[in-house]
């Protein structure tokens, strides 16, 4: 059995620190956070340490692994504290805000040959896996195009927004790791577009809501993504993969598969689900399981911190094309961030 230390008890940390308590090949040991009424109540809830250091948590010598879901600025340094005491870890994205550091990072981590997993949680929901595994068995043939929508159900806090390092790092990077993952090659560029239309006070920050991504690989492969930070009507996920012998789609999740009939309207059914931890309650589990299996069995984890730097480059690709308009090369791509959103340099990586 695994013992594993969570490190942040917010949103995101209490989602992996209930699914590490509940798994049976792992033991939550103890839940780390600076907020101490935040930790101390989960602690409390899943029978576990509350701790208020996040480096304390990982020396400790009854942790064998660590779950990082911080704030993405200490991301780098725990990643490196642990791999350095020889500790696998999970680790959120992004890797950092700054594609410069990240380089670095990634670096380092493999120089030390760290067993690290970056947690892009879609590349193991059931229905992704599947569209994978079709794609894999040539099911539709040479893929050709890929159509990533994705849209959430409403804003965000406007302080998670100010410090979120804009929509293509934050929510849009999920998106490019799938495009990746979907289309088999790398793209080499990327034309985006972005505006203000839920919010137009954004440009403040300044950021978008409402943005569309065109990439293409060097063999001409192409794929869309449209990305809005609101959509009324719940959590909006789906992907189409059209290829030489037919396509995939998959479709939005609902609480049932009921609809109804009548005279006054027609296939009426439930509303989508409404947020991406509801959407995604079994990719969160799917993706431990993963790190689990690749550990046990000495293999490659299934999404590495390259994966992650990879899509923050296209990333940063994006934000770069939609301030200028023009296509951007990716291989071009420099380490695009506003002032506000840079971090002060780990020393000694």
């Amino acid at each position: 059995m695994l013992r594993i230390a969570v490190l942040g008890a917010g949103r995101i940390g209490k989602i992996h620190a209930a699914n590490v308590a509940m798994n049976p090949r792992t033991k939550l040991v103890v839940v780390a956070d600076p907020w101490k009424e935040g930790v101390d109540a989960l602690a409390n809830q899943l029978g576990c340490e509350a701790a208020y250091d996040y480096g304390c948590a990982v020396d400790r010598d009854d942790v064998d692994a660590v779950f990082i879901g911080t704030p993405t600025e200490f991301h780098i340094e725990l990643m490196l504290r642990a791999v350095k005491l020889g500790k696998p870890v999970i680790c959120e994205k992004p890797i950092d805000m700054d594609y410069e550091r990240a380089e670095a990072a990634v670096n380092e981590l493999e120089r030390l040959n760290g067993r690290v997993m970056l947690a892009f949680n879609r590349r193991f929901d059931p229905d992704y896996l599947r569209l994978r595994r079709s794609i894999d068995d040539g099911e539709i043939g040479d893929v050709r195009q890929v159509i990533i929508t994705s849209r959430d159900p409403g804003l965000a806090s406007r302080a998670y927004l100010e410090s979120s390092g804009g929509i293509y790092r934050d929510m849009t990077i999920h998106d490019f790791d799938m495009a990746r993952s979907l289309l088999g090659e790398e793209p080499v560029e990327v034309f985006a577009i972005g505006s203000r239309l839920v919010d137009p006070t954004l440009e403040s920050i300044p950021d978008y809501d409402s943005v569309m991504v065109l990439m293409r690989t060097a063999s001409g492969r192409q794929c869309h993504i449209n990305c809005c930070r609101e959509a009324v009507y719940g959590f909006d996920q789906r992907l189409e993969v059209s290829g030489s012998k037919g396509m995939l789609l998959n479709e939005n999740h609902r609480t049932n598969t009921v609809r109804r009939y009548g005279a006054d309207a027609t296939d009426v059914a439930e509303p989508l689900l409404h947020f991406f931890l509801e959407r995604h309650a079994d990719s969160y589990k799917i993706e431990l399981n993963c790190f689990l299996d690749a550990l046990e069995t000495n293999s490659p984890m299934p999404a590495t911190p390259r994966d992650g730097l990879l899509a923050l480059r296209l990333a940063n690709c994006a934000t770069e094309s939609a301030a200028t308009g023009k296509v951007v090369r990716v291989g071009n791509v420099l380490s695009l961030v506003e002032p506000s959103a840079q971090v002060t340099q780990v020393a000694a990586l």
